[in-house]
């Protein structure tokens, strides 16, 4: 059901173009024998709204894999550097929880790790929304950041690193089945913010699923049940992605090729001194306007990168 419904919003989608096409053939019609200037501006206005509905389309086309559709877990892990990567992890949480809210999709803290002094170690989110997993899987990667440092007191230039993790949401039961014997559930006090109800009751649970090792936390809800329910979604996101990752791996070992991940996979760099500049290494998109990309700008990076995958499938 949920993928007919998925489907009618498709074909409603560009019944409605197809419409708007056919009305604006009539319209340009009519400006040609009236010779009306002020319509052919109103038709000029419409073909680039037209145009730019198209653009959005053929990505939606793009976005064609089979978990592209889902919603997201997205998680962040800052790495050495301490009190600047931990930073810069916030500032990037940030740019993705503004980046949901430019395209009016819904984002939900589940876990967060904050710092002693500024900033934050790590942190969990989920991203509810059709194909937000197609759309940020572009973000999987090393993130680099080069800045003055407001932590130092000669401000010298650092550099600092941040893991960015992209699940598709796993359906429970479907994708993946879980025996819960094979789960030891702890519950403790939350260490992060949320009130004295929180920080004095064991609402916080971790979930450590045996046979693979995986451990889940999450301490955001104030209540343990939700806390479980929240982590239970995200285990079975990583059970998904592990599963995945093992038949990937599969394939390129078929394949004669090494599959290689984690921290050398460096996907963009984020440069704010001595120039100001986000580069994309894997397509060379770039722009100078760091301030809108940090406020949750990314479509530009997200649409080159998916059309240069369809450029590799082609290739």
């Amino acid at each position: 059901m949920r993928q007919l419904g998925a489907a009618k919003d498709v074909v409603q989608t560009w019944r409605e173009l197809e419409k708007q096409v056919t009305e604006l053939r009539d319209m340009v019609t009519l400006a040609i024998k009236e010779d009306d200037l002020s319509l052919q501006r109103e038709i000029q206005h419409e073909i680039g709204k037209v145009a730019n509905q198209l653009d959005q389309l053929e990505v939606r086309l793009i976005l064609s894999d089979e978990y592209d559709a889902r919603g997201a877990i997205l998680a962040l892990h800052a790495g050495a550097g301490g009190i600047e990567s931990q930073d810069w992890a916030e500032i990037l949480l940030r740019m993705y929880l503004r980046w949901a809210e430019r395209r009016k999709y819904q984002a939900e803290i589940l876990d967060i790790s904050p710092s002693e002094e500024a900033g934050i170690k790590s942190a969990t989110v989920e991203v509810k929304g059709a194909y937000a997993y197609g759309y940020l899987k572009s973000e999987y990667g090393v993130h680099r950041l080069v800045r003055l440092s407001p932590f130092d007191a000669d401000h010298a230039r650092h550099t600092s690193f941040i893991l960015v993790e992209v699940l598709p949401e796993a359906e429970e039961e479907v994708d993946i089945q879980i025996n819960l014997d094979d789960l030891r559930i702890d519950t403790f006090r939350s260490s992060g913010p949320g009130g004295q109800h929180m920080q004095k009751t064991s609402s916080a649970v971790r979930i450590t699923h045996l046979p693979t090792g995986l451990v889940v936390t999450c301490q955001s809800q104030r209540s343990q049940y939700q806390n479980k329910e929240s982590a239970m979604r995200v285990l079975y996101a990583r059970l998904l992605q592990l599963e995945r990752a093992e038949k990937e791996a599969e394939k390129a070992k078929l394949k004669g090729k090494h599959v290689q991940a984690g921290w050398g996979n460096q996907i963009r760099s984020y440069v704010l001194h001595p120039y100001r500049l986000v580069k994309d290494h894997r397509t060379g998109y770039e722009t100078s306007d760091t301030a809108a990309v940090l406020d949750g700008d990314l479509d530009e990076f997200i649409t080159a990168y998916l059309r240069s995958k369809v450029r590799e499938k082609n290739d």
